[in-house]
């Protein structure tokens, strides 16, 4: 909680990207395996909602829990301004950052969770989306890529990666362009998803 004397939730917002990892799949790994394989997706489907209604629905409640978790942890925000004097900006930006990532992985996993009828194997998947969405920003896999690779192309490979973007939020720099790489990622997953559906719907 305090790094160079000063009272910050800096080191608790570092380690967010790994939680998500696995946290996030956890939670939206049945939002479709199991309907598909309880075969109750076609009569999700054929009810009086369109899909992206469902998808919507399915998307923020699970989204809503993850808000829900994220919340729980404010009494570490008011014990680090009971002890310090923090930039609460800088840990508000955190929070939305942490939300939007989540999010965006949630996303991912609703994705996943579409094309598989086991929950596990979309747990699974999404964790290894999520996993290459890290790394491709991690300063030890950038330093080693920089190595044989041309940094244009560490750098493009970066600009993919959650870590990159996330980093200049947790830091209280609220940039567009970071807010419209997790927005894409979100809006990106679930019309992929909603794909999928009508495909299964389809066939």
């Amino acid at each position: 909680l305090f790094n160079r004397g000063e009272a910050n939730l800096d080191a608790f917002f570092l380690w967010h990207p790994w939680l998500y990892l696995f946290l996030v799949p956890a939670v939206g790994m049945r939002m479709w395996s199991e309907e598909r394989r309880l075969g109750t997706i076609e009569l999700l489907l054929t009810m009086p909602v369109t899909p992206w209604q469902a998808i919507l629905g399915k998307f923020f409640a699970a989204w809503a829990v993850i808000g829900l978790a994220l919340a729980l942890t404010f009494p570490v925000w008011i014990t680090v301004n009971y002890l310090g004097n923090p930039d609460n900006g800088v840990i508000l930006a955190g929070y939305l950052g942490s939300l939007l990532m989540g999010g965006a992985y949630l996303a991912l996993t609703a994705m996943t969770s579409a094309i598989t009828r086991n929950q596990v194997v979309a747990f699974i998947l999404s964790v290894v989306i999520a996993l290459f969405l890290i790394l491709a920003g991690y300063p030890p896999v950038t330093n080693l890529l920089i190595q044989w690779a041309s940094p244009w192309l560490v750098e493009a490979i970066a600009s993919f990666s959650v870590m990159t973007h996330f980093e200049g939020i947790r830091r209280g720099v609220l940039d567009s362009r970071d807010l419209l790489y997790f927005l894409s990622i979100i809006l990106f997953s679930l019309f992929t998803t909603s794909v999928i559906l009508r495909a299964h719907r389809a066939g």
